[in-house]
């Protein structure tokens, strides 16, 4: 599952041809966590309000390319990276 954005510990992936509604996968010190792109959290959890806080806020910034890079992956297109916060 391809990398998406990687920042303070925290790792972004998206799977090609998953399911919908629009998701990321989200890990955090060995927990892992389905957010949708308006920062829910799906399925699982981080373990910390902070992570979450932050992973809400990186989804905030990138609402485009996170659009186009979950259209890419159900099509079986090339998943782009994504700027971490800083």
């Amino acid at each position: 599952m391809p990398v998406v954005s990687a920042f303070f510990g925290i790792i972004i992936r998206m799977y090609y041809n998953d399911h919908n509604p629009p998701h990321i996968h989200v890990e955090f010190q060995g927990r892992k966590a389905l957010v949708d792109f308006r920062g829910n959290v799906l399925m699982g959890e981080l373990g910390s309000r902070t992570a979450l806080k932050l992973v809400r806020e990186w989804i905030d910034l990138h609402p485009e390319e996170l659009t186009e890079d979950w259209t890419a992956a159900r099509e079986g297109r090339e998943i782009k990276k994504i700027d971490p916060l800083d």
